[in-house]
């Protein structure tokens, strides 16, 4: 996966970009932790680099806790003499279980780098852009160091489902085994919740789901009846619906289109900035927080994830005149157009082999 670009364009919606190499033109130098410009260049050691790499984990790098041989030889090309980065990187993943920091330090162990915390874009990094809702009682939902990582994306009052759960035992009734034996008094002193936060997937769905669906339906005040569901619900903030991935197990559960489709996608998005088309594309005010220097993204499929050559379709137009299933989040309108990658190689070292033939660097 390859990106040219300044590495704050990233955020825009990093659980798009998975098992595909993306490339991003800058129109300058956007330096940050794990840069330097290395003497093996073609070009001089002053010119820094006008393109960088954001490389998805899961597929690219990795197949569950097995490095890929593929990616120590990319990062060998990658790197210069004294271990540092030729070029920037950013690593990008549907992770979200985690803390930015452990990610980093799993993957400087992984890769045999230091990889800095600001190099990880976890899946619900981009919710540090939604400061309207950081002071609001968020019910989070997920699993891992969830507290930790509602705080660290801004995020000042949680309440974690379990909390719920403790405050209204009454709620939480599918597993029989769980179920309080004698009722409870009714509690009028529990704050109300103003929003759901999903980051990631949880160990409990049914609990999760049950009591989410109860803060809805109560607007924030779980245990007191309403006559009608209210509308518009209290806002929700997700990451990280993709819950098919390659690890592993032999087993083809994951969808490439989304990878591809959300690369190319962020190429049109940087188009329309280019030509002051950004307004039809603006929420709220996350265009006056984050404008990228980003210029262009290409988006470069590997074959050491799902995808595979073999399997005719995966990534483009179904055949016979049919219209392929869209993956993709419901707000997104659907371009077939899309879902083409512009690169299929066979792993990331190949990946990274294109890019510098193009810029012209030495391999």
């Amino acid at each position: 996966m390859a990106v040219r670009g300044c590495f704050s364009a990233v955020g825009a919606a990093p659980w798009l970009w998975r098992r595909a190499a993306y490339a991003a033109r800058l129109p300058g130098h956007c330096p940050g932790k794990g840069y330097a410009v290395g003497p093996a260049q073609v070009r001089t050691a002053q010119s820094p680099p006008t393109f960088g790499f954001l490389l998805d984990i899961d597929g690219v790098l990795v197949r569950g806790h097995r490095v890929i041989p593929a990616a120590l030889d990319a990062f060998r090309r990658l790197l210069n003499a004294q271990g540092q980065l030729r070029v920037p990187v950013v690593f990008v993943t549907n992770a979200g279980n985690i803390l930015q920091d452990g990610k980093a330090q799993e993957l400087s162990a992984q890769l045999g780098f230091k990889v800095e915390p600001d190099q990880v874009i976890l899946s619900h990094s981009p919710m540090k852009l939604f400061s309207q809702h950081h002071g609001k009682r968020m019910l989070v939902s997920g699993q891992g160091p969830l507290v930790e990582n509602a705080r660290a994306l801004g995020f000042e009052n949680v309440v974690t489902v379990d909390e719920l759960r403790t405050a209204f035992p009454v709620l939480d009734m599918v597993d029989l085994q769980r179920r309080p034996k004698s009722t409870p008094l009714p509690r009028n002193d529990f704050p109300a919740i103003e929003g759901v936060l999903l980051l990631g997937e949880p160990v409990r769905w049914e609990t999760s789901l049950q009591l989410i669906m109860d803060a809805l339906l109560s607007n924030g005040n779980p245990g007191t009846g309403l006559a009608t569901a209210p509308y518009p619900h209290l806002p929700v903030l997700a990451s990280n619906m993709d819950l098919l991935w390659m690890a592993e197990a032999k087993m083809p559960s994951d969808n490439p289109m989304s990878d591809v489709y959300g690369a190319n996608l962020f190429h049109q998005y940087l188009q329309l900035a280019k030509c002051d088309g950004a307004k039809e594309l603006r929420t709220g005010d996350l265009w006056k927080q984050r404008h990228s220097a980003a210029q262009s993204c290409v988006s470069i499929l590997v074959c050491t994830g799902v995808y595979s050559p073999q399997a005719p379709g995966s990534t483009g137009p179904a055949q016979g005149g049919e219209e392929p299933p869209f993956h993709g989040h419901r707000d997104f309108s659907f371009s077939p157009g899309l879902m083409a990658a512009s690169h299929i190689v066979n792993d990331v070292n190949e990946a990274v082999q294109l890019v510098f033939h193009k810029e012209g660097w030495a391999l």
